[in-house]
């Protein structure tokens, strides 16, 4: 018997027709990346293919008797949702998988247009922890919905489609870039310089403001807007980037929004493959964990919980009681990813103790930062039953943490479904450049980080 880890890579273990059902895989997980760059996005494209599979909505199941097999869909404000298939008995707890699908990005000003030095410009504030110098000089795309003054609901994505312009944040020239180049990376580029590019020509026959006035043109001419629709719109930019492989293997994706679409993708995947399980399997796909999972369609806002209420009372025989013991005697896997370690910035990491790309799913027993502040430390008992489950359906896994001790952190949405008593560990993708406009994945981990979540969900 070997007492010590023998550490292998995905692409070690794995045989040729398992090899191909990996980079199958990955080929429709970036099809999802481009599809869903907003957690709206995300939410229409969650919903749809659960249509496809027999899901109904919440509203239709509550009006019938819900009965095991029962497979609902619950939409929150088109910006979080979850996915439920019905076990034999709901009091006896859940087995949920639940991930993010927002990310970090640049969302317009309510008052965002002006004009300046030639140029239309709009004033941005960033979501989420964003490194902002990353920012300036690549190819942008606008996303969102806006309302016309008759109400009507406009969708807009501007920048996405081949022929479509592009937007753009300006940078310093390095020939006057001796006061920058002395400031930290934190300084050199502020929240208030990240001012986006949207015209430059004049409309004719105006006199003052008339390079904003064109914009405002053809805004009103396409989408039927004036300006003050502006101050009651959803308006996101966001990195133009396509899903592109990486590597002349071509063995990682680089994407925009792979923290935490990638444990997001893995989830819908491994719910839409479960059927009459004992245990009632959840799939839940939050928004604003990025902001600290506040405000009514992030996992703080019990929209989960008040789902289930309804569900139990649709059941017959409700009771606030049932209600508390489906979410205290459930086990959760709260999915997100954590950090890789990076081969240019290892004075920051615990190499002992850190995730390595193309090694599997990551089984994190605590996230937080520093002294565990803000974290959910998993029980023992609890990772021994996931770690038996991976070992049973040949999962590959490994083990990792946010760094050195006092180097940082970041957190999850643990924290909050264990204030329901259930069993929580967060378990996710180990990635590279997180945060960045651009991120990278192993698509042996993403594959595996799917496998992961069927094994603990079915």
């Amino acid at each position: 018997m070997k007492l010590s880890m023998e550490k292998k890579s995905v692409w070690e273990i794995i045989d040729e027709k398992e090899r191909e059902h990996l980079f199958s895989y990955n080929e429709e997980y970036k099809e999802f990346l481009d599809k869903g760059k907003t957690e709206r996005e995300v939410v229409e494209y969650i919903i749809a293919k659960g249509k496809e599979e027999g899901y109904i909505s919440l509203e239709e199941a509550i009006e019938k008797k819900i009965q095991k097999g029962d497979k609902i869909y619950l939409n929150n404000r088109n910006k979080s949702c979850a996915l439920f298939v019905i076990g034999e008995d709901l009091e006896q707890g859940m087995r949920i998988v639940a991930s993010h699908i927002d990310s970090p990005r640049l969302d317009l000003k309510v008052r965002p247009l002006y004009e300046d030095s030639e140029m239309a410009l709009l004033k941005t504030h960033y979501y989420g922890g964003i490194r902002k110098y990353q920012w300036p000089t690549i190819p942008l795309a606008l996303h969102g919905i806006a309302y016309d003054k008759e109400g009507n609901q406009v969708k807009i994505v501007i920048g996405e489609e081949e022929g479509d312009p592009i937007f753009f944040i300006n940078d310093l020239l390095p020939h006057l870039g001796a006061d920058q180049s002395k400031k930290t990376l934190a300084e050199g580029i502020t929240g208030e310089m990240l001012n986006v590019v949207i015209g430059h020509s004049p409309k004719k026959g105006e006199e003052k403001h008339s390079i904003k006035e064109k914009v405002l043109e053809l805004l009103n001419e396409k989408y039927n807007l004036v300006e003050e629709d502006f101050q009651v719109a959803e308006l996101s930019i966001v990195p133009a980037f396509k899903a592109k492989d990486v590597g002349l293997d071509r063995s990682m994706v680089a994407a925009y929004g792979q923290d935490d679409r990638v444990c997001s993708f893995a989830n819908l995947k491994a719910i839409l493959e479960v059927d009459a399980p004992k245990e009632t399997a959840v799939a839940i796909f939050a928004d604003k964990e990025e902001i600290g999972s506040v405000g009514n369609t992030s996992m703080s806002a019990k929209f989960f919980e008040n789902a289930v209420a309804e569900i139990v009372n649709a059941m017959g025989d409700y009771s606030e009681l049932k209600v508390r013991r489906a979410l205290a005697n459930s086990k959760v896997i709260s999915a997100d990813v954590t950090s890789a370690m990076d081969p240019s910035f290892k004075e920051v990491m615990d190499e002992k103790n850190s995730a390595f790309v193309g090694h599997g799913i990551t089984l994190i027993k605590y996230t937080g930062s520093r002294g565990k502040s803000m974290t959910n430390d998993a029980n023992a008992e609890f990772l021994v039953e996931v770690r038996e489950r991976l070992n049973k359906e040949k999962v590959v896994w490994q083990t990792g943490t946010m760094g050195k001790v006092d180097q940082g952190g970041g957190g999850t949405v643990a924290y909050i479904l264990a204030e329901y008593g259930a069993e929580v560990v967060d378990m996710g993708t180990a990635m590279l450049s997180m945060h960045a406009p651009y991120e990278l994945v192993s698509k042996a981990d993403s594959y595996m980080t799917y496998k992961g979540y069927l094994a603990f969900i079915k």
